[in-house]
């Protein structure tokens, strides 16, 4: 059996990458960071995540979207699921564009604030799932 020169292989590999860099690069989808559409994703991963899942965390809680909101700050507030009229424990506003998120109340100071703060950096920007 003869054996192939180097060069008749290393031709055929160096057109398949040379193709393979000239592809164009499908952008990723781009997600709207107004302040308004921003808090709609986060008030349904939300709703979906902590509350219709029956999450422990969230149970005593129930979520009361503020959205449309004529201050220019839509927000979602966590308050007791017994007295939702009660001072929130937890508040989530978006504000601009793009949209600066801020998250404050008792809760953040609670064992479940490092993942109220991660939830909801992801939700902000576009992800999915809990």
């Amino acid at each position: 059996m003869r054996s192939l020169p180097a060069a008749k292989l290393f031709l055929p590999l160096l057109a398949v990458a040379a193709l393979a860099a000239c592809q164009a690069k499908t952008p990723a989808p781009q997600v709207n960071g107004a302040a308004l559409p921003t808090m709609e994703r986060v008030a349904l991963a939300a709703n979906s995540c902590w509350f219709k899942s029956g999450d422990p965390a969230f149970k005593a809680y129930r979520l009361a979207p503020e959205l449309n909101s004529f201050s220019g700050r839509p927000r979602i507030l966590v308050v007791h699921r017994n007295s939702p009229e009660s001072r929130p424990l937890l508040v989530v506003q978006a504000e601009g564009n793009p949209a600066r998120l801020d998250a404050f109340g008792p809760m953040m100071g609670e064992a479940v604030g490092p993942r109220i703060a991660t939830d909801v950096k992801r939700w902000a920007a576009g992800g999915k799932g809990c």
